[in-house]
């Protein structure tokens, strides 16, 4: 064999799995770069809730939401909710119904791709979470009931409102639950979901390959949309939370971004940070445990002066009524495209075949014995 041709072999054997990967990636962000869109089933007035629809305008257009007047519409503290991948503004109603309580006007919006706006021809991140979270808090303190303004997002959402709190200066207090903490291990993560069988060295190569080219189309860096990063930059008082047994965003990652703010406020003498873990709780409907609602209504209190006491706001929540939405499936399509059917990731690429499952089946998605209410 001559040199020229051993050289040949060696750069194809090598080229082989680089391509193969980057196929991958391409076909990753195709399938899962775009969210299917639930619109919104309920309503504040659904809850006994008085609301205003709005408008909330943003450099591409403007996100259909909702105003949630608290206190008699009297000035005070509000709150930006920020819902999850593939959900919408009415999944986080059970947060305003304790948040209302406790003397706090909410606004609630949906993000782009999701609910009732249109679908994004672009993959969305946590990048667009972040972006339009931002626009939303200044819908919210350009309201004339609003004082000032705390931002309150779930998993992705969760990831948004720390990007969003750390590109605003405006955002006196930030609240994150079950946030993934950076988008390499948040690519890592749902290859796991899927099960795919790929030792870790390669897992995570894949993953950095993945995250990418995933970003690429929008012009996006990892290190501009890792919410770890951005948590080390926001100087107010934040509130991270975490169900101990999540199963779809291991509480590792809040441990992440809690060492990572932890680290910032060590050095700079920054706002403080409170960690609240829910010992038997999943990766959703944290707002079901009252000392989760007590944390966060004592928290917002305190950083935001009022409406009530820290105690009172506490109580007040606790008692509200909190339970989750009706027939809520909690599902990410990365992972099951729907029910009774695997469609996994590799199954995108082409890489374990397809395999039929029952109309029951939630294999890739966290148990939860409670029955929804």
């Amino acid at each position: 064999m001559t040199s020229l041709r051993r050289t040949g072999l060696v750069a194809a054997a090598t080229a082989a799995p680089v391509a193969l990967a980057y196929r991958f990636a391409l076909v990753y962000r195709a399938r899962a770069g775009q969210p299917r869109r639930h619109p919104p089933r309920f309503t504040p007035a659904d809850f006994g809730l008085a609301y205003e629809a709005i408008e909330v305008p943003t450099p591409h257009g403007t996100l259909p939401g909702w105003f949630v007047p608290a206190d008699g519409g009297r000035p005070g503290p509000g709150v930006v909710l920020v819902h999850g991948w593939e959900s919408a503004r009415d999944r986080t109603l059970p947060n305003i119904r304790f948040l209302h309580a406790a003397g706090f006007h909410c606004l609630a919006f949906d993000v782009r791709g999701h609910g009732t706006n249109p679908a994004e021809v672009l993959p969305i991140s946590v990048g667009e979470f972040g972006a339009d979270a931002l626009a939303a808090v200044d819908a919210l303190l350009a309201r004339p009931e609003v004082t000032t303004a705390a931002v309150f997002g779930h998993s992705m959402g969760g990831s948004g409102a720390i990007l969003a709190a750390a590109n605003h200066p405006r955002v006196a207090a930030l609240v994150s639950v079950s946030a993934p903490s950076d988008p390499n291990r948040l690519t890592r993560q749902t290859f796991r979901l899927a099960r795919l069988p790929i030792p870790d060295p390669f897992a995570s190569a894949l993953a950095w390959l993945t995250t990418k080219v995933y970003l690429r189309p929008r012009g996006h860096r990892v290190e501009d949309v890792s919410a770890r990063a951005a948590i080390a930059r926001y100087p107010g008082p934040i509130l991270l939370a975490h169900g101990a047994l999540d199963q779809i965003m291991p509480v590792t990652h809040l441990h992440r971004l809690a060492s990572a703010a932890g680290d910032a406020r060590r050095r700079s003498g920054l706002g403080p940070l409170e960690v609240h873990v829910v010992r038997d709780g999943q990766h959703s409907w944290l707002h079901e445990h009252a000392g989760f609602r007590r944390s966060v209504a004592r928290f917002l209190s305190d950083s935001l002066g009022g409406p009530f006491h820290p105690d009172e706001a506490a109580g007040r929540a606790e008692r509200a009524e909190a339970p989750r939405l009706p027939e809520v499936i909690d599902r990410f399509s990365a992972v099951d495209e729907a029910p009774g059917a695997a469609f996994t990731i590799g199954q995108f690429a082409g890489a374990v075949p397809l395999r039929a499952t029952g109309s029951n089946s939630e294999s890739n998605a966290e148990r939860d014995p409670k029955p929804a209410t």
